[in-house]
């Protein structure tokens, strides 16, 4: 289960030959000066606050929300190696959704003993609710941001898959349009694939599953409100799709039917693209104290009167402890191998896993199965002797908990930082739309951890953006 440890630098290969894909790039980064850059870099942080683009990192005392620092040097990708990408990423998301109508229908993988049914129905983020719910063309996640990682000579893994509300799109589409302002001219050296147009895909992907015999869906953003860390891009999407941006107070459940109060009266709600966690979409039916959520809507949504994106219970599916079968689901529904690797994980529930995880805690990333955002783990190269003591009594207490998996060698790239240009670690959350078709933009979020020798990217620890570049 070894891991490669060597870092792959993305725009220079072994022997310090810039790779042929990043040359125009390189050319370019050559003949500016630390003052152009330093003004380019004023002008994208002065423009992000306009539009107002900012991550409330939570748990901060004074609530502030912040920009996510953004980097101008962005990631390229030649087509050929984008194509491979994207043909495991379809395969993957395929399979997770046949993994998540089969877990609340069939069952057929844990009859086969391929997944211990134990994983499932004691899993918190299973809802025995959607147990025989019939969900429209059999799609739970319609929106997936599947996180790649590289590693050694350049091979993608897949590190974890995220299915419940994933966010981040509004900054893939935020950093191309502040690339192309603030540099036009290197859009004329190079052929990148757009991406403006992701918010029509996912209109059509999210118009597609309306319920049946809805011929012009009334579809809606459904937000917890502006108080959320990701308000901004709720708020944006919605404005880019031209629907409305509404919050659980403006939906009501009346003959199992949803409808939106609007200055006409009420008007029916076909599709709802929900950024609220399952507990709180319903107070009769999960958390009662909820004031995010519609009474009653899961009934209406179990009548199959209303579609959700992404579906109730799609947490089962990217639940840490599920990952590591991700690769016998591809193989027992779809009778392929996987084109994307997972990265080797150890569960600690295993009695002989969990004893090679607390004798290699310096050398291991921990993370909790439920864990999201870079919270609940443990980086053991970068943590000291207490910190890894303290997570040693957490990790006997409820070994169940928690995955470990080898500290990955993140591939790096080129980055502007106060003294200069150095690189930094890098991963990519490509956006995986799923209705009449699959469909993906080209490129995705790439994250940066903007920390020296730091390889935690989340924005909420301090990571950064670049714009993602496929090249036509």
């Amino acid at each position: 289960m070894n891991m490669p440890t060597r870092f792959y630098n993305e725009m220079f290969a072994d022997d310090g030959g810039v790779r042929p894909h990043y040359r125009a790039m390189h050319e370019w980064l050559q003949q500016q000066t630390p003052e152009i850059i330093a003004e380019k870099r004023r002008q994208a942080d002065l423009m992000f606050h306009k539009v107002g683009i900012t991550f409330a990192v939570y748990g901060e005392e004074d609530g502030a929300e912040r920009l996510i620092p953004f980097d101008i040097i962005p990631r390229v990708f030649p087509k050929s190696e984008w194509s491979a990408l994207e043909r495991g990423l379809r395969q993957r998301v395929q399979t997770l959704n046949m993994f998540l109508h089969d877990v609340y229908h069939e069952q057929n993988i844990l009859k086969a003993g391929i997944i211990p049914p134990d994983r499932i129905f004691n899993n918190a983020q299973y809802r025995p609710e959607m147990q025989g719910v019939n969900v429209a063309r059999q799609i739970y996640s319609h929106i997936s941001g599947i996180d790649i990682v590289r590693a050694g000579e350049g091979e993608f893994y897949v590190l974890e898959d995220n299915l419940r509300v994933p966010s981040g799109v509004s900054y893939m589409l935020e950093d191309r349009k502040m690339m192309m302002r603030l540099f036009p001219e290197l859009f004329s050296q190079y052929k990148v694939a757009p991406v403006a147009h992701y918010p029509d895909m996912l209109l059509d992907t999210l118009r597609s599953v309306a319920p049946n015999g809805i011929d012009n869906p009334t579809v809606v953003v459904m937000t917890p409100g502006a108080y959320n860390s990701a308000y901004f891009e709720h708020a944006f999407l919605a404005q880019q799709m031209g629907v409305e941006l509404v919050e659980g107070q403006d939906l009501f459940v009346d003959d199992l039917h949803v409808y939106m109060r609007t200055t006409h009266g009420p008007k029916r709600v076909d599709v709802i693209y929900r950024r609220i966690d399952d507990d709180f979409l319903d107070p009769l039916a999960f958390r009662a104290d909820s004031s995010l959520g519609v009474s009653g809507l899961l009934n209406c949504y179990r009548a199959g009167h209303v579609t959700l994106t992404n579906a109730i219970g799609t947490g089962v599916a990217d639940d840490k402890s599920i990952y590591p079968f991700v690769p016998d689901m591809i193989r027992f529904y779809l009778s392929e191998e996987p084109i994307l690797h997972n990265v080797p994980t150890f569960q600690c529930r295993k009695p002989d896993e969990l004893e090679y995880t607390l004798a290699n805690l310096d050398k291991l990333v921990v993370k909790e199965t439920h864990g999201a955002g870079g919270y609940g783990m443990l980086v053991g190269p970068a943590a000291s002797k207490a910190e890894i003591e303290e997570f040693r009594r957490v990790l006997i207490a409820k070994p169940e908990q928690y995955i470990s998996q080898p500290t990955l060698a993140l591939s790096t790239c080129p980055t502007y930082v106060d003294s200069g240009i150095a690189p930094r670690h890098i991963d990519l959350r490509p956006f995986v739309l799923s209705g009449k078709e699959v469909q993906l933009a080209p490129g995705g979020l790439t994250r940066v951890a903007l920390k020296e020798g730091s390889l935690v990217v989340n924005s909420s620890q301090g990571g950064g953006t670049k714009d993602t570049w496929v090249l036509e």
